[in-house]
Protein backbone atom coordinates (compact mmCIF):
# COMPACT_ATOMS: atom_id res chain seq x y z
CA UNK A 1 0.00 0.00 0.00
CA UNK A 2 1.64 3.22 -1.21
CA UNK A 3 0.86 6.91 -0.93
CA UNK A 4 -2.43 6.41 0.89
CA UNK A 5 -3.89 8.56 3.66
CA UNK A 6 -5.99 6.60 6.18
CA UNK A 7 -7.98 8.65 8.69
CA UNK A 8 -9.28 6.06 11.13
CA UNK A 9 -8.45 2.52 12.09
CA UNK A 10 -6.70 0.21 9.64
CA UNK A 11 -7.08 -3.50 10.48
CA UNK A 12 -4.59 -5.85 8.84
CA UNK A 13 -6.26 -9.17 9.72
CA UNK A 14 -9.85 -10.29 9.24
CA UNK A 15 -10.04 -12.12 12.55
CA UNK A 16 -7.94 -10.48 15.21
CA UNK A 17 -5.26 -12.79 16.57
CA UNK A 18 -6.72 -15.93 14.98
CA UNK A 19 -3.87 -17.65 13.16
CA UNK A 20 -0.86 -16.14 11.46
CA UNK A 21 -0.85 -14.01 8.32
CA UNK A 22 2.15 -13.39 6.15
CA UNK A 23 2.85 -9.69 6.40
CA UNK A 24 3.06 -6.84 3.95
CA UNK A 25 4.55 -3.56 2.83
CA UNK A 26 3.66 0.09 3.45
CA UNK A 27 5.47 3.08 1.94
CA UNK A 28 4.79 6.81 1.75
CA UNK A 29 1.55 6.51 3.71
CA UNK A 30 -0.22 8.53 6.38
CA UNK A 31 -1.73 6.01 8.80
CA UNK A 32 -3.27 8.54 11.12
CA UNK A 33 -5.24 6.21 13.38
CA UNK A 34 -4.88 2.80 14.97
CA UNK A 35 -3.08 0.15 12.88
CA UNK A 36 -4.29 -3.30 14.00
CA UNK A 37 -1.38 -5.56 13.15
CA UNK A 38 -2.48 -8.55 15.25
CA UNK A 39 -1.23 -11.84 13.73
CA UNK A 40 0.95 -10.48 10.94
CA UNK A 41 4.14 -12.55 11.02
CA UNK A 42 6.18 -9.62 9.73
CA UNK A 43 5.57 -6.16 8.33
CA UNK A 44 7.70 -3.46 6.73
CA UNK A 45 6.80 0.23 6.81
CA UNK A 46 8.89 2.90 5.09
CA UNK A 47 8.68 6.71 5.04
CA UNK A 48 5.24 6.87 6.60
CA UNK A 49 3.39 8.55 9.46
CA UNK A 50 1.93 6.15 12.03
CA UNK A 51 -0.70 7.05 14.58
CA UNK A 52 -0.53 3.88 16.69
CA UNK A 53 0.94 0.47 15.85
CA UNK A 54 -0.82 -2.28 17.77
CA UNK A 55 1.66 -5.08 18.47
CA UNK A 56 4.36 -7.33 17.05
CA UNK A 57 4.45 -11.03 16.26
CA UNK A 58 7.91 -11.85 14.94
CA UNK A 59 9.44 -9.07 12.84
CA UNK A 60 8.13 -5.53 12.56
CA UNK A 61 10.53 -3.19 10.74
CA UNK A 62 10.22 0.58 10.33
CA UNK A 63 12.42 2.79 8.14
CA UNK A 64 12.21 6.57 8.13
CA UNK A 65 8.80 6.62 9.82
CA UNK A 66 7.21 9.19 12.12
CA UNK A 67 5.40 7.76 15.14
CA UNK A 68 6.76 4.23 14.78
CA UNK A 69 7.57 2.14 17.85
CA UNK A 70 11.15 2.41 19.06
CA UNK A 71 13.54 -0.47 18.53
CA UNK A 72 12.82 -3.20 21.06
CA UNK A 73 14.19 -6.51 19.82
CA UNK A 74 15.12 -9.66 21.65
CA UNK A 75 13.78 -12.30 24.04
CA UNK A 76 11.30 -10.79 26.46
CA UNK A 77 11.71 -7.35 24.90
CA UNK A 78 9.84 -7.34 21.58
CA UNK A 79 10.28 -7.70 17.84
CA UNK A 80 10.50 -4.07 16.69
CA UNK A 81 13.31 -2.66 14.55
CA UNK A 82 13.32 1.08 13.91
CA UNK A 83 15.85 2.62 11.50
CA UNK A 84 15.40 6.41 11.88
CA UNK A 85 15.88 7.48 8.24
CA UNK A 86 16.25 6.03 4.77
CA UNK A 87 19.71 6.72 3.42
CA UNK A 88 18.34 6.94 -0.15
CA UNK A 89 14.80 6.37 -1.38
CA UNK A 90 12.52 7.08 -4.30
CA UNK A 91 8.84 6.45 -4.83
CA UNK A 92 7.83 4.71 -8.08
CA UNK A 93 6.48 6.60 -11.12
CA UNK A 94 2.71 6.84 -11.49
CA UNK A 95 0.11 7.91 -14.02
CA UNK A 96 -1.62 11.22 -13.47
CA UNK A 97 -3.91 13.63 -15.32
CA UNK A 98 -4.45 17.38 -15.07
CA UNK A 99 -7.68 19.38 -15.01
CA UNK A 100 -7.69 19.53 -18.81
CA UNK A 101 -7.51 15.74 -19.09
CA UNK A 102 -3.88 15.60 -20.22
CA UNK A 103 -2.13 12.40 -19.16
CA UNK A 104 1.44 12.23 -17.92
CA UNK A 105 3.68 10.10 -15.73
CA UNK A 106 5.11 11.65 -12.60
CA UNK A 107 8.56 10.53 -11.41
CA UNK A 108 9.10 11.47 -7.75
CA UNK A 109 12.46 12.91 -6.78
CA UNK A 110 15.23 10.95 -5.11
CA UNK A 111 15.45 11.59 -1.36
CA UNK A 112 18.39 11.27 1.00
CA UNK A 113 18.14 10.62 4.74
CA UNK A 114 14.39 10.97 4.46
CA UNK A 115 11.72 10.69 7.15
CA UNK A 116 7.98 10.52 6.54
CA UNK A 117 5.96 10.79 3.31
CA UNK A 118 7.29 12.90 0.45
CA UNK A 119 4.10 14.99 0.13
CA UNK A 120 3.63 16.29 3.66
CA UNK A 121 4.84 19.76 2.67
CA UNK A 122 1.78 20.12 0.43
CA UNK A 123 3.49 19.20 -2.83
CA UNK A 124 5.70 16.44 -4.14
CA UNK A 125 9.07 17.09 -5.74
CA UNK A 126 9.72 15.35 -9.02
CA UNK A 127 9.42 15.44 -12.80
CA UNK A 128 6.36 15.10 -15.02
CA UNK A 129 6.79 13.25 -18.33
CA UNK A 130 4.10 13.84 -20.99
CA UNK A 131 2.35 10.72 -22.22
CA UNK A 132 3.56 11.46 -25.75
CA UNK A 133 7.04 10.30 -24.72
CA UNK A 134 5.75 6.83 -23.90
CA UNK A 135 5.36 3.80 -26.11
CA UNK A 136 2.18 2.13 -24.88
CA UNK A 137 2.24 -1.64 -25.35
CA UNK A 138 -0.28 -4.44 -24.95
CA UNK A 139 0.31 -8.20 -24.85
CA UNK A 140 -0.30 -8.25 -28.63
CA UNK A 141 2.60 -5.85 -29.28
CA UNK A 142 5.68 -7.64 -30.72
CA UNK A 143 8.68 -7.37 -28.41
CA UNK A 144 10.70 -6.18 -31.42
CA UNK A 145 8.43 -3.13 -31.62
CA UNK A 146 8.86 -2.47 -27.91
CA UNK A 147 12.64 -2.66 -28.22
CA UNK A 148 12.69 -0.42 -31.27
CA UNK A 149 10.86 2.27 -29.30
CA UNK A 150 13.18 1.86 -26.32
CA UNK A 151 16.22 2.13 -28.62
CA UNK A 152 14.91 5.49 -29.80
CA UNK A 153 14.78 6.74 -26.22
CA UNK A 154 11.05 6.38 -25.58
CA UNK A 155 9.67 5.42 -22.20
CA UNK A 156 7.40 2.39 -21.89
CA UNK A 157 3.98 1.65 -20.43
CA UNK A 158 2.92 -2.01 -20.33
CA UNK A 159 -0.86 -2.21 -20.12
CA UNK A 160 -2.41 -5.07 -18.12
CA UNK A 161 -2.07 -8.60 -19.43
CA UNK A 162 0.38 -11.45 -19.96
CA UNK A 163 3.30 -10.78 -22.31
CA UNK A 164 4.85 -13.86 -23.95
CA UNK A 165 8.42 -12.83 -24.73
CA UNK A 166 10.60 -14.85 -27.14
CA UNK A 167 13.36 -12.30 -26.51
CA UNK A 168 13.98 -9.83 -23.69
CA UNK A 169 12.68 -6.32 -23.33
CA UNK A 170 15.89 -4.26 -23.59
CA UNK A 171 16.17 -0.94 -21.78
CA UNK A 172 19.22 0.83 -23.18
CA UNK A 173 18.76 4.59 -22.62
CA UNK A 174 19.41 6.49 -19.37
CA UNK A 175 16.42 7.69 -17.33
CA UNK A 176 13.99 5.34 -19.08
CA UNK A 177 10.73 4.68 -17.23
CA UNK A 178 9.15 1.22 -17.57
CA UNK A 179 5.74 1.32 -15.90
CA UNK A 180 3.57 -1.77 -15.65
CA UNK A 181 -0.16 -1.23 -15.13
CA UNK A 182 -2.30 -3.83 -13.38
CA UNK A 183 0.87 -5.80 -12.70
CA UNK A 184 1.63 -6.59 -16.32
CA UNK A 185 3.13 -10.10 -16.40
CA UNK A 186 6.23 -11.00 -18.42
CA UNK A 187 6.95 -14.62 -19.40
CA UNK A 188 10.12 -15.52 -21.33
CA UNK A 189 9.40 -18.38 -23.71
CA UNK A 190 12.83 -19.38 -25.07
CA UNK A 191 14.98 -19.57 -21.95
CA UNK A 192 15.79 -15.86 -22.36
CA UNK A 193 15.70 -13.04 -19.86
CA UNK A 194 12.38 -11.23 -19.65
CA UNK A 195 13.90 -7.77 -19.14
CA UNK A 196 17.45 -6.46 -19.12
CA UNK A 197 18.97 -3.00 -18.87
CA UNK A 198 22.23 -1.45 -19.95
CA UNK A 199 24.65 0.10 -17.46
CA UNK A 200 23.16 3.57 -17.71
CA UNK A 201 21.85 5.79 -14.90
CA UNK A 202 18.38 6.61 -13.71
CA UNK A 203 16.27 3.74 -15.08
CA UNK A 204 12.95 3.25 -13.24
CA UNK A 205 11.10 -0.09 -13.44
CA UNK A 206 7.91 -0.69 -11.48
CA UNK A 207 4.67 -2.62 -11.36
CA UNK A 208 5.63 -5.98 -12.92
CA UNK A 209 5.24 -9.69 -12.32
CA UNK A 210 7.85 -11.86 -14.02
CA UNK A 211 6.92 -15.53 -14.39
CA UNK A 212 9.44 -18.21 -15.30
CA UNK A 213 8.69 -19.80 -18.67
CA UNK A 214 8.63 -23.42 -19.86
CA UNK A 215 12.33 -23.36 -20.87
CA UNK A 216 14.81 -22.67 -18.07
CA UNK A 217 16.05 -19.06 -18.04
CA UNK A 218 19.50 -18.55 -16.49
CA UNK A 219 18.25 -15.11 -15.36
CA UNK A 220 14.77 -13.57 -15.48
CA UNK A 221 15.69 -9.89 -14.99
CA UNK A 222 19.18 -8.40 -15.25
CA UNK A 223 19.70 -4.81 -14.11
CA UNK A 224 22.92 -3.32 -15.50
CA UNK A 225 25.23 -4.89 -18.04
CA UNK A 226 26.63 -8.38 -17.64
CA UNK A 227 29.32 -7.10 -15.27
CA UNK A 228 28.93 -5.07 -12.10
CA UNK A 229 29.45 -1.34 -12.44
CA UNK A 230 27.81 1.58 -14.17
CA UNK A 231 26.92 4.98 -12.82
CA UNK A 232 28.47 6.19 -9.58
CA UNK A 233 26.02 9.09 -9.20
CA UNK A 234 24.09 8.49 -5.99
CA UNK A 235 21.64 11.22 -6.99
CA UNK A 236 20.59 9.32 -10.12
CA UNK A 237 19.91 5.73 -9.03
CA UNK A 238 18.26 2.90 -10.89
CA UNK A 239 14.99 1.94 -9.17
CA UNK A 240 13.14 -1.38 -9.08
CA UNK A 241 9.87 -0.95 -7.26
CA UNK A 242 7.00 -3.44 -6.82
CA UNK A 243 8.61 -6.09 -9.04
CA UNK A 244 7.61 -9.66 -8.25
CA UNK A 245 8.91 -13.02 -9.50
CA UNK A 246 7.22 -16.42 -9.64
CA UNK A 247 8.87 -19.76 -10.41
CA UNK A 248 5.91 -22.05 -11.06
CA UNK A 249 2.58 -21.65 -9.33
CA UNK A 250 0.68 -19.77 -12.02
CA UNK A 251 2.04 -22.13 -14.68
CA UNK A 252 5.02 -24.51 -14.87
CA UNK A 253 8.34 -22.70 -15.11
CA UNK A 254 12.05 -22.84 -14.34
CA UNK A 255 14.74 -20.20 -13.87
CA UNK A 256 18.17 -20.48 -12.28
CA UNK A 257 18.22 -16.92 -10.86
CA UNK A 258 15.30 -14.52 -10.74
CA UNK A 259 17.01 -11.12 -10.37
CA UNK A 260 20.62 -10.08 -10.94
CA UNK A 261 21.55 -6.51 -10.00
CA UNK A 262 24.82 -5.40 -11.60
CA UNK A 263 24.09 -1.67 -11.36
CA UNK A 264 25.80 0.43 -8.73
CA UNK A 265 23.60 2.74 -6.63
CA UNK A 266 20.41 0.78 -7.29
CA UNK A 267 17.33 0.84 -5.06
CA UNK A 268 15.26 -2.31 -4.63
CA UNK A 269 11.93 -1.34 -3.10
CA UNK A 270 9.34 -4.06 -2.44
CA UNK A 271 10.75 -7.08 -4.26
CA UNK A 272 9.06 -10.46 -3.83
CA UNK A 273 10.81 -13.45 -5.39
CA UNK A 274 8.90 -16.69 -4.96
CA UNK A 275 9.64 -20.24 -5.96
CA UNK A 276 6.15 -21.63 -5.70
CA UNK A 277 5.22 -24.01 -2.91
CA UNK A 278 1.74 -24.66 -4.38
CA UNK A 279 -0.08 -24.33 -7.70
CA UNK A 280 0.92 -25.46 -11.18
CA UNK A 281 4.19 -27.23 -11.93
CA UNK A 282 5.40 -27.45 -8.34
CA UNK A 283 7.95 -30.04 -7.24
CA UNK A 284 11.60 -30.36 -6.22
CA UNK A 285 12.58 -31.39 -9.77
CA UNK A 286 9.85 -29.40 -11.53
CA UNK A 287 9.96 -25.68 -10.68
CA UNK A 288 13.72 -25.66 -10.24
CA UNK A 289 15.33 -22.39 -9.15
CA UNK A 290 18.66 -21.86 -7.40
CA UNK A 291 18.61 -18.24 -6.23
CA UNK A 292 16.11 -15.40 -5.96
CA UNK A 293 18.34 -12.30 -5.91
CA UNK A 294 22.04 -11.74 -6.67
CA UNK A 295 23.46 -8.27 -5.96
CA UNK A 296 26.79 -7.55 -7.65
CA UNK A 297 26.64 -3.74 -7.69
CA UNK A 298 28.03 -1.46 -5.00
CA UNK A 299 25.97 0.93 -2.86
CA UNK A 300 22.75 -1.03 -3.43
CA UNK A 301 19.88 -0.40 -0.99
CA UNK A 302 17.13 -3.02 -0.57
CA UNK A 303 13.97 -2.08 1.30
CA UNK A 304 11.36 -4.78 1.78
CA UNK A 305 13.04 -7.88 0.33
CA UNK A 306 10.87 -11.00 0.32
CA UNK A 307 12.59 -14.14 -1.07
CA UNK A 308 11.14 -17.60 -0.56
CA UNK A 309 11.66 -21.31 -1.23
CA UNK A 310 14.63 -21.23 -3.61
CA UNK A 311 16.75 -24.37 -3.69
CA UNK A 312 20.21 -22.96 -2.95
CA UNK A 313 21.39 -19.64 -1.46
CA UNK A 314 18.27 -17.51 -1.79
CA UNK A 315 20.06 -14.14 -1.73
CA UNK A 316 23.73 -13.71 -2.64
CA UNK A 317 25.17 -10.27 -1.90
CA UNK A 318 28.51 -9.61 -3.62
CA UNK A 319 28.55 -5.79 -3.73
CA UNK A 320 30.26 -3.39 -1.34
CA UNK A 321 28.51 -0.87 0.94
CA UNK A 322 25.15 -2.60 0.55
CA UNK A 323 22.19 -2.21 2.84
CA UNK A 324 19.11 -4.37 3.39
CA UNK A 325 16.34 -3.11 5.65
CA UNK A 326 13.81 -5.92 6.21
CA UNK A 327 14.22 -9.42 4.81
CA UNK A 328 11.56 -12.10 4.86
CA UNK A 329 12.35 -15.67 3.89
CA UNK A 330 10.95 -19.15 4.03
CA UNK A 331 13.42 -21.88 3.18
CA UNK A 332 12.28 -24.45 0.58
CA UNK A 333 9.58 -26.72 1.96
CA UNK A 334 10.42 -29.69 -0.21
CA UNK A 335 14.02 -30.97 -0.10
CA UNK A 336 13.48 -34.73 -0.46
CA UNK A 337 16.49 -35.61 1.72
CA UNK A 338 19.35 -33.99 3.56
CA UNK A 339 21.77 -35.33 0.95
CA UNK A 340 19.84 -33.46 -1.75
CA UNK A 341 20.22 -30.15 0.10
CA UNK A 342 23.85 -29.56 1.13
CA UNK A 343 25.86 -26.42 0.37
CA UNK A 344 29.10 -28.27 1.15
CA UNK A 345 29.97 -31.77 2.31
CA UNK A 346 30.00 -30.49 5.89
CA UNK A 347 27.26 -27.83 5.75
CA UNK A 348 23.61 -28.82 5.95
CA UNK A 349 21.37 -26.90 3.60
CA UNK A 350 21.92 -23.38 2.31
CA UNK A 351 21.81 -20.09 4.14
CA UNK A 352 18.89 -17.90 3.11
CA UNK A 353 21.10 -14.81 2.88
CA UNK A 354 24.78 -15.06 1.93
CA UNK A 355 27.12 -12.09 2.13
CA UNK A 356 30.11 -13.21 0.08
CA UNK A 357 33.57 -13.56 1.67
CA UNK A 358 35.02 -10.68 -0.38
CA UNK A 359 32.52 -8.14 1.02
CA UNK A 360 33.98 -5.73 3.57
CA UNK A 361 31.00 -3.38 4.12
CA UNK A 362 27.31 -4.27 4.53
CA UNK A 363 24.46 -3.40 6.90
CA UNK A 364 21.40 -5.56 7.51
CA UNK A 365 18.39 -4.69 9.69
CA UNK A 366 15.33 -6.69 10.69
CA UNK A 367 15.94 -9.92 8.80
CA UNK A 368 14.05 -13.17 9.35
CA UNK A 369 14.17 -16.72 7.97
CA UNK A 370 11.64 -19.48 8.66
CA UNK A 371 11.69 -23.24 8.07
CA UNK A 372 8.86 -25.64 7.24
CA UNK A 373 10.32 -28.86 5.84
CA UNK A 374 7.22 -30.86 5.01
CA UNK A 375 8.38 -34.03 3.25
CA UNK A 376 8.25 -36.18 6.38
CA UNK A 377 12.02 -36.45 6.81
CA UNK A 378 14.28 -34.35 9.06
CA UNK A 379 15.99 -31.59 7.06
CA UNK A 380 18.36 -29.10 8.70
CA UNK A 381 20.05 -25.86 7.70
CA UNK A 382 23.31 -25.17 9.53
CA UNK A 383 22.52 -21.43 9.55
CA UNK A 384 20.01 -18.96 8.11
CA UNK A 385 22.55 -16.18 7.49
CA UNK A 386 26.16 -16.51 6.38
CA UNK A 387 28.69 -13.68 6.22
CA UNK A 388 32.38 -12.90 6.64
CA UNK A 389 33.42 -12.00 10.16
CA UNK A 390 34.64 -8.45 9.72
CA UNK A 391 33.79 -5.21 11.47
CA UNK A 392 32.39 -3.62 8.33
CA UNK A 393 29.76 -6.34 7.78
CA UNK A 394 27.09 -5.87 10.42
CA UNK A 395 23.65 -7.29 11.13
CA UNK A 396 21.04 -5.92 13.49
CA UNK A 397 17.95 -7.82 14.69
CA UNK A 398 18.06 -11.25 13.06
CA UNK A 399 15.66 -14.08 13.75
CA UNK A 400 14.68 -17.60 12.77
CA UNK A 401 11.39 -19.42 13.36
CA UNK A 402 10.41 -23.09 13.05
CA UNK A 403 6.90 -23.30 11.59
CA UNK A 404 4.30 -25.94 12.47
CA UNK A 405 5.40 -28.58 14.97
CA UNK A 406 2.66 -30.92 13.72
CA UNK A 407 3.78 -31.19 10.08
CA UNK A 408 7.28 -29.69 10.03
CA UNK A 409 10.54 -31.61 10.44
CA UNK A 410 14.18 -30.69 11.12
CA UNK A 411 14.91 -26.98 11.49
CA UNK A 412 17.61 -24.30 11.49
CA UNK A 413 20.59 -25.00 13.75
CA UNK A 414 21.87 -21.42 14.19
CA UNK A 415 20.85 -17.91 13.22
CA UNK A 416 24.13 -16.70 11.68
CA UNK A 417 27.49 -18.46 11.36
CA UNK A 418 26.89 -20.66 14.39
CA UNK A 419 25.66 -17.78 16.56
CA UNK A 420 22.16 -17.92 18.02
CA UNK A 421 20.13 -20.91 19.12
CA UNK A 422 18.35 -23.51 17.02
CA UNK A 423 14.78 -23.42 15.71
CA UNK A 424 13.17 -26.87 15.86
CA UNK A 425 9.90 -28.47 16.94
CA UNK A 426 11.05 -27.96 20.53
CA UNK A 427 10.49 -24.18 20.17
CA UNK A 428 8.03 -24.07 17.28
CA UNK A 429 6.47 -20.73 16.34
CA UNK A 430 8.85 -18.85 18.64
CA UNK A 431 11.50 -16.45 17.30
CA UNK A 432 15.14 -17.14 18.03
CA UNK A 433 16.82 -13.74 18.03
CA UNK A 434 20.30 -12.34 17.49
CA UNK A 435 20.32 -8.64 18.32
CA UNK A 436 23.66 -7.81 16.70
CA UNK A 437 26.41 -9.55 14.76
CA UNK A 438 29.34 -9.75 14.97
Amino acid sequence: MRSVIVNGALILQDYCNRGFVSGGFFANDELNGFVGNFGQQQYFTRNSNIGQWSNAVWNQVFLGDKGAPATAFGPGVGQYTNVPSARISQEPPFLTTDTAGNWSVFVPAVQHNSVGPNYTGGSEAGTSIPISRFFIASPATPVASINAALALGQDLILTPGVYQLPQPVKVVSPHTVVLGLGFATLIPTNGNTALETSSVPGIKVSGLIVDAGPVNSPVLVRIGGKNAGGTNDRNDPTLLSDVFFRIGGAEPGQATTSLVVNANNAILDDIWAWRADHGAGVGWSSNTADTGVVVNGDNVSAYGLFVEHYQKFEVIWNGQNGEDVFFQNEMPYDPPSQAAWMSSPTTNGYAAFLVSPNVTSFQGYGMGSYSFFNQGVPIFATQAFQAPTTSGVQFHDLLTVFLDATRGQGGILSVIDGVGGSSTAANADQPVDVVSYP
